[in-house]
């Protein structure tokens, strides 16, 4: 299925901005208390979740999320919410520890239903499983070129690098010290004014519970790169014309239109690289009105692209979203795969769909880090026609 993303429901405020961050809040007019979302810690070791029995998908897994719903509209707490017991006594108040759980080490899938109304899945992990897994079974003809590890074993491994959030210059104290807005249900953050991540959720309780998660969150070289190499971004401040207003009614009225501004020019300028064209939607579990999805760009080169994972309610409200900005490489390895899939992994074929010879795009699956899919005598013999210029 391909549809387009819309922030139905959020409005952007004006953004709080932090050497080469900057953070753009987003409120909702009505929350939704239906479905509701809580954290699961898992620690810093590494993780292994089992997607089959045949394959397993490797990776810093420092949180899960758990999504509590009610399947007739009324009001969900978030996992673990309890209550509080113990006396008036001043200094002598008892206090229940946290949720009791077991320490998870392997998990199995990364949406998984653990109960009547709650599903545990993998925030992010489950984005860039569905873009690793892009044509992971590899060629479906046995064509000549392919090796015979590309007919057997496809893709696998698929490998990927990406950043904690811990790691990108000027994240950690941006978390820290900005403002969460009343009613603030989701953030837009960028690197050097390039969108890095949306994060959405349903209620403003579960932000505030989930705000320090961003620096836990992987990212994408590009925005390593631009938060570390970038200066101070400029802070845009609304400025009202002298003379324009004589009365209070009147700067009321200048301030709304200012922030209406602010809205329309984040959501046609800054964010409109994520929100413009379609995306490949995979549907991963249904909850009650909610559907958890997934989604995967067109994989246009040398633009922003990006992937990530949505819950939807049937109205078509946005309750959850959190996206992962690909960088130019893995934006050109998911179009190249694209192509040759398109061409049924035909090198002739496909190098047509992309106007070059064979041989290019021979030397392009090498340069992609694909080189092990061809057959070593068939790559020599590209590499000796490009070398004459053939």
């Amino acid at each position: 299925m391909t549809t387009s993303l819309e922030l139905t429901g959020l409005t952007a405020l004006p953004a709080q901005t932090w050497g080469a961050i900057r953070l753009v809040p987003l409120v909702r007019d009505e929350p939704i208390a239906d479905l509701r979302l809580d954290a699961r810690l898992y620690g810093d070791g590494p993780a292994a979740v089992a997607l089959d029995r045949r394959t397993a998908y490797y990776a810093y897994v420092p949180h899960g999320f758990v999504a509590t719903w009610t399947a007739d509209g009324t009001p969900a707490a978030a996992y673990g919410t309890r209550l509080r017991h113990g006396d008036e006594r001043r200094g002598d108040e008892r206090r229940d520890g946290p949720p009791p759980c077991v320490p998870l080490r392997f998990h199995r899938r990364m949406a998984r239903r653990e109960d009547r109304g709650r599903l545990r899945f993998l925030p992010l992990h489950l984005a860039l499983e569905g873009y690793l897994a892009l044509h992971f079974g590899g060629p479906a003809v046995v064509w000549e070129e392919w090796s015979h590890r590309a007919v057997s074993q496809g893709l696998s491994p698929r490998v990927e690098q990406a950043y904690t959030g811990a790691e990108v210059a000027g994240l950690g104290d941006a978390l820290r010290v900005f403002e969460i807005h009343p009613g603030q249900c989701g953030v837009l953050l960028y690197a050097a004014d390039a969108l890095a991540a949306a994060f959405v959720v349903p209620h403003p309780d579960d932000y505030r519970a989930l705000h320090p998660s961003l620096l836990h969150d992987l990212y994408g070289e590009l925005v390593y790169h631009y938060a570390t190499l970038h200066g101070p971004v400029p802070d845009f401040r609304a400025r009202i014309a002298d003379g324009a207003v004589s009365t209070l009614a009147g700067l009321r009225a200048e301030a709304a239109r200012q922030r209406a501004e602010w809205a329309d020019f984040h959501t046609t300028a800054l964010a409109g690289g994520l929100l413009e064209g379609d995306y490949e939607v995979q549907r991963v579990y249904r909850m009650g009105p909610f559907a958890l999805s997934r989604f995967l760009p067109p994989f246009h080169r040398r633009t922003e692209q990006h992937i990530g994972e949505t819950i939807n309610h049937d109205d078509g409200r946005l309750a959850y979203l959190k996206t992962f900005r690909l960088s130019e490489h893995q934006v050109r390895r998911g179009h190249l795969l694209t192509r040759l899939a398109a061409a049924d992994w035909n090198l002739e074929a496909a190098a047509a769909l992309l106007g070059v010879t064979p041989a290019q795009l021979a030397l392009r699956v090498e340069a992609a880090g694909f080189g092990a899919l061809l057959r070593q005598d068939v790559l020599d013999h590209y590499r000796a026609e490009a070398r004459r210029g053939r």
